[in-house]
This record gives structure tokens, sequence and C-alpha cells, in this order.
């Protein structure tokens, strides 16, 4: 196993094969496409013609070099093409049927010693190797697609995989200029193992009629900077792939998040697996289409507007509370045009949080974001107040206070009796019941959530929490008034953690666990999930970030809510949290920061 690699094969050239070819092709290896499919492997010669085409019009290469990199791609449709392989990298279906006949062969074609790779990012790597001839050079070697694109590659060793094999395939990736990660052998490794539970529960989201795809995925994207909504992920990946790598995680955990959602089977049952097939979750122009056309379930155009509905007329904005959260909010309305009265429980507390929002507002004069005008303006239409007697007359009032039910529910008793009748009263809890707060007043059909997200100037998702008690107007009101002040409003219902935080905690949590267990470090989640997920930041980082306790805190509302096992709090969290080790702020999280 002391070769370089220098020619390899690759069976099966769909689209991650054809994207592997490629990035090996143009690495200066030798390649040899294998596929029972002359369709398949045409279509790969013709998709690495293609995009070297475009690498010469962009001046990457020559066309000299081009030519040459065609030249290294052949393709054959009988495996004993392999014969003279240093590396094989298998990236046939899903199933152990399918792979197990691939090795079956290759070890009666390829060199003692070759390894042999799968791409499998379900099945156990363990298993195949057992059932081969040679098992000490089986591994799995799981790209992620675009293979062109994504940086990461989990290098996945078993039991019986040689140390040799791993070092070899590992310095291959970083001559093809990725980013290996080693991971040991279990469903879905460290980047699908975390991924999937979470597509899996926004598809239970959807199924249960939660909130609409649409909802789901700008929640995820604008909530979390996510490149893609997990429904449009899924339909790329293939709902039938999903769902089988769902099913490979279920039966090693049986963690009933791993669980496939109901949807995935009928919709792969009946054919419906994504863009490959034209539908899936969302409807495309075509097979293979990444552009959406409008369906049954496509809203009207009008969704975001309160056209042909009864709205209250809102011309001033009460925010109450100084925190980061209240200046923001307050920073947001004022910028939209809306009088703010900014009330703390101190004068003082009010002057200094528009302090803060003074200091905000300099910064994006500094950036050329707004002009010094436009900034004295806004400042001039925030009103600052040491009481909530202040909203007497707000058509609209927004808590943004402790993050503390009975906090929130004094503060909506004295709204009840403040604020005039008509007047909308908003929570902005991010995981607290908002029929508690409405329950606290006598007018709970003027109470309603909205879920602003940190920092809100900058932040462009609200989440519009609707209660069985919220009347008509005033949802309409303030999706209208959402829309005003520049944001995406998105809809859901009054349960626990609402769209975004129900789905980004557990999948926070499934991290925590696979560094309890030892599986994988810190470092090479964060890194999996970034290079391989396209995260803008790892789970760690994000965790340390948000404030472990904070995270714990919305952890326990979940698992009191859907007790469902699998979202108890992973212990490791609960320790570091009763340390003292509360992230960033404390100086200590899941890492270590300078103090300031």
């Amino acid at each position: 196993m002391d070769t370089p690699l220098s020619t390899i094969a690759v069976v099966g050239l769909g689209t991650m094969g054809k994207g592997i070819a490629d990035v090996l092709a143009r690495a200066g290896r030798e390649v040899i496409g294998i596929d029972i499919s002359e369709a398949a492997a045409g279509q790969a010669v013709a998709a690495l013609e293609a995009s070297t085409a475009r690498a010469v019009e962009r001046e990457r290469i020559t066309e000299e070099e081009r030519r040459d990199v065609l030249a290294r791609f052949r393709t054959y449709s009988d495996l004993q093409a392999a014969a003279d392989a240093d590396l094989v990298i298998e990236v046939v279906p899903e199933s152990y049927e399918a792979k197990q006949e691939v090795f079956r062969a290759l070890d009666t074609i390829v060199r003692p010693d070759a390894i042999i790779a799968t791409g499998t990012n379900a099945l156990s790597v363990t298993r195949l190797a057992a059932d081969s001839a040679h098992p000490e050079r089986v591994l799995g070697l799981h790209f992620f697609t675009p293979v062109q694109a994504m940086k990461l590659v989990e290098v996945v060793s078993c039991v019986l995989t040689a140390p040799q094999a791993v070092e070899a395939v590992t310095d291959l990736a970083h001559a093809l200029g990725k980013e290996p990660v080693a991971v040991g052998d279990r469903p879905g490794f460290v980047a699908d193992g975390l991924l999937f539970g979470y597509l899996n529960q926004a598809a239970a989201m959807y199924e249960a009629k939660y909130a609409s795809r649409e909802d789901i995925d700008a929640a995820m994207k604008l909530g979390c900077g996510l490149p893609m909504g997990p429904l449009e992920l899924l339909d790329l990946i293939g709902v039938d792939t999903a769902r089988t790598v769902l099913e490979a995680m279920y039966s090693e955990s049986h963690d009933r998040l791993h669980a496939p959602a109901p949807i995935l089977k009928q919709l792969s049952e009946a054919g419906l697996t994504g863009r490959k097939s034209g539908r899936g979750f969302y409807t495309y122009d075509a097979a293979d289409s990444a552009t959406t056309v409008r369906d049954a379930l496509t809203p009207p155009a009008s969704a975001d507007t309160a056209e042909g509905r009864t709205v209250r007329e809102v011309r001033s904005v009460g925010v109450a509370g100084s925190g980061t959260m209240a200046s923001g909010i307050a920073e947001v309305f004022a910028k939209a045009g809306y009088g703010v009265v900014l009330a703390a429980r101190s004068q003082e507390k009010a002057d200094t949080a528009k302090t803060r929002i003074a200091k905000s507002l300099a910064r994006s004069v500094e950036k050329g974001r707004m002009t010094g005008e436009a900034r004295d303006e806004t400042l001039a239409r925030i009103t600052t107040a040491g009481s909530l007697d202040a909203f007497a007359e707000v058509d609209l009032a927004v808590e943004a206070v402790a993050e503390d039910l009975g906090v929130k529910q004094e503060l909506f008793a004295r709204l009840d009796k403040i604020c005039r009748p008509g007047a909308v009263l908003a929570t902005t809890t991010s995981s607290l019941p908002v029929v508690a707060c409405a329950r606290a007043t006598s007018r709970p059909q003027d109470v309603i959530g909205m879920h602003f997200f940190n920092p809100a100037p900058a932040m462009k998702l609200v989440e519009i929490v609707r209660t069985v008690l919220t009347a008509d107007d005033v949802h309409a009101t303030v999706r209208q008034v959402t829309a005003k002040i520049r944001k995406h409003p998105v809809d859901c219902g009054d349960r626990a953690g609402f769209i975004v935080n129900a789905l980004l905690f557990p999948y926070l949590n499934n991290a925590i666990k696979m560094v309890q267990e030892h599986y994988a470090t810190l470092d090479d989640i964060d890194a999996a999930m970034k290079l391989g997920g396209g995260y803008p930041m790892g789970p760690f980082e994000l965790l340390d970030v948000v404030g472990l306790d904070v995270s714990l805190a919305i952890e326990q509302v979940l698992h009191r809510e859907f007790r469902d096992p699998g979202l108890a709090p992973a212990p490791l969290l609960e320790h570091l949290v009763a340390a003292g080790c509360l992230g960033r702020k404390t100086g200590r999280g899941f890492r270590e920061y300078a103090r300031r």
C-alpha cells in the first residue's frame, strides 16, 4: 500500500461518480470510469468536457491542459477495466446487495495491494470490509456534492482497516485540495450523521402541517445562514436516498429522531424523489432541474401583504426592555419610520439602550449604509421612558425582556392595563408559550409572538407565532408590519422552539453527543459541518456564541414539550453549565477564549 495512487477507478458514474472523476482527472490522476450504463458513461465524459471548457474560458487552465485532463479519463462498462487501478472508489446505489456484488467482483480483479473505497454515506463500512477477501484494504471515502466545490472528505476506517490504507487516501485527499476528516464507522459518519437527523425533523414538521415548506426553508436560511433550506436540500439529495440513510442510522441508534418521517416513504414510493424526478417536496420544470415551478401548494404572490384582509393601523411602537435585543428591535422600527417608545425599568437603563442604538447607527454611517441625516432622523423617532406607562397610546407593544415566563406574564398583565383597547401586544420569546403570556391579559386575542433574531438590525427573519386565541386581524397586522420593517415573516404555531430552534437545537445536541461518545473531536465536527454542510459556523462555535446556559434552557424546553428521549440534553452540556463554562461570555465553553 505504498503506492502513490496514480491510477484510480471510479465505479458508478452518477452525479457523485462524475464529480469524483472530474476532480481526480484535473489533479493529474489516470481515471478509469466504469458504469454498466453507456449513457451514464457518455454523460460523465460530456460533463468533464463541459467543466474543463468553462475552466479554459475563465483562464483557469490552458487548452493544452484541458486536452491532457480529457485524455486521462477513460470509460468502460466492465469492472475488469479496474485491474490495474491503485485505488477503486465505488459509488453505486446505496444498498448492501449492489455494493457487495461490486466488492466480490473486485476481489477477483484488482491487485492484492490495491485499496478499495466505498463512497457510502449510510451503510456499514465494517460489514462491506468483512465480506471482502482483503478487509484490511477496505475503507470509506465520502465526498460531498458538488464534489468540485465541497472541500470535505470523510475518511472512514473500521477495526479491519490497515493504517497504511487510511494514510494513502488521506494523502490523496490533500493532493486533491480537499480537507480530510478521519472518522470511525457509524451510519452517517459526522456530517450526514448530524445533517440527516435535522432534515428528517424538518420533513416531519412539514408533514404535521406546522409550517409551509416555503416558511420552513426560509426560516433556516435566514435564521441560520444556511445555503439551502432543509426541504430544498432533501429534494437535491434525493428523497429516496435520504430515507435509505435514515433507515441505516435508525437501525443502529434506535433514536426516534432518525426514524424516517412517513412522508419520505410516501414520496419515495410514489416516485417523487426530488429534483432527479422533477418533483419531491417542490415541483420542478423538468427532471434534474433546479428551477421550481408553481404548484397547488405554492402560496399566492400576495401572501406577504394584507390585501383583502382587515388590519389595524400601526403608527407607533413600544419596545419594552433595555438589552441588546430590545435596542436592536427599537432601531429596526425607528429606521422604518415608526415612532418608538423605548421603555425600561429605569430612565437610566432606557437612555443607555438608546446610546447603544446611536452607536449602531454611527457604525452604519461609517460603513456608508445610511446618511448622517437618516441617522439623526432615526434617533429622533425614539423616545425613552423609565416606565411602561409611556405605552398608553402605542399601537403595537413589543416585549423583549428576560426569557422568564413569570417575568413576561407580569409584564403582559401590566400592558393589559396600560395599553389602549385594540393595541397589538407581542412577545419576542424564543422558547416560551405565547399563549401563557396571552392568558395573563384580559384580551388574549390581541397577543401574538414576534420572534426576532439577534442581531435584530441585521437578521432578516421574524417568526410570527399565532396562538389558538390570536385574532385574524392581529395576525394580518403583524405580517404587514413585518414586511414594512423589511423583514421576512414566517408563520408558525405556538409550540416549543417554533421553526428555527426546534430544528437547530436537536442538531446541536447531537453534535455534543458525538464528542461525549468520543466519536469525533470538536474541531473535526466543526470542520465537517462548515465544509460538508455549508454551515457558516460549526456547532461548537455556535454553541459558545449562543451561550451554553441559553442552549441548555432551550433543549430542556424542547424535551419537556415533545417528551422524546432523543431530545434530552446531552449530559456534557449540563456538566459544562453546572461548572459555569457558558461559552464566550465567560471565557470558556467547549473551547477557551481570551478574556477581554
